[in-house]
């Protein structure tokens, strides 16, 4: 098993801390044990911090083991509970909510971060319905209702890694040819601009398999077995990032290209950087 640096208990309970505080920022924000994890990271290790005009990403020091001990020595900290796992969809009163029209959707890879979208409102900001992947095949009845809506958008939020690509080609398949998909990354171009934590070690796969709109070098990064995960991002610029996104701003063209090999065509979102 690999261990990070030693570092002494009361150091990282305090990090921990100031970690909470920068995910709470602004207004008190939800935030999920995974984006506080990553942010105690960034606390003592700031190696987020080189120049704007570098891309790349860095590898997380902080030991899982040990943040799980601090976080466990500090119960009150406001940190959402972990999403049970996902039951059987069944229709109950949100089916009254089919009846509208919807213009806009958010299929979610992480259901972590779909709750914490959730509980900062995004769905109402946004107007935009939070999904998981659990949730897919789409109702037929939501299918509807965007199709009612003229020029609906599905949006698939997902990790940068091989299973969030995939994620992104069963939205599509699902969606079907009457609505248009996109996803907002990440990719892993956002990672290496937002200098995020990517961690190795995962399983890899052949850069072949791997979508052809990708360059060659993140094919390969992926192919490595790199990921970085949605939850690298600060609360505050991944609400932000995401709810400018479903009200209309930030697209890139089309998503769903006549020639999918083009990366200009591909629909991905380019992320600010920091």
């Amino acid at each position: 098993m690999t261990r990070g640096p030693a570092i002494p208990a009361g150091l990282l309970d305090r990090a921990v801390r100031r970690a909470a505080d920068r995910c709470a920022r602004p207004g008190h924000l939800a935030f999920t044990a995974r984006q506080l994890y990553y942010e105690t990271d960034r606390t003592l290790f700031p190696l987020h911090r080189g120049p704007h005009r570098l891309r790349y990403t860095t590898r997380p020091l902080l030991s899982a083991e040990r943040f799980a001990a601090a976080l466990a020595r500090q119960p009150r900290l406001p940190v959402l509970p972990d999403p049970v796992a996902p039951r059987p969809h069944r229709p109950g009163p949100e089916g009254d909510l089919y009846d509208y029209a919807f213009p806009r959707l958010l299929v979610c890879q992480d259901p972590a971060i779909a709750a914490m979208l959730l509980a900062n409102r995004l769905h109402l900001e946004g107007g935009c319905p939070v999904l998981t992947p659990d949730r897919l095949p789409l109702d037929a009845r939501l299918v509807a209702a965007l199709e009612r809506a003229g020029d609906a958008v599905v949006h698939v939020l997902h990790d940068a890694s091989p299973a969030g690509l995939e994620l992104f080609a069963r939205v599509r398949e699902h969606a079907g040819p009457r609505l248009r998909v996109r996803t907002m990354g990440l990719l892993p171009r956002h990672a290496a601009a937002l200098h995020l934590a990517a961690p190795a070690g995962r399983p890899g796969c052949d850069a072949e398999d791997l979508p052809a709109e990708l360059p060659a070098a993140e094919r390969e990064w992926l192919a490595r077995g790199r990921v970085a995960e949605l939850a690298a991002i600060r609360p505050a610029r991944l609400l932000r990032t995401v709810l400018r996104t479903v009200r209309g701003g930030g697209f890139a063209p089309p998503a769903r290209p006549a020639a999918p090999t083009r990366a200009r065509d591909t629909g991905f979102l380019t992320w600010p950087t920091p």
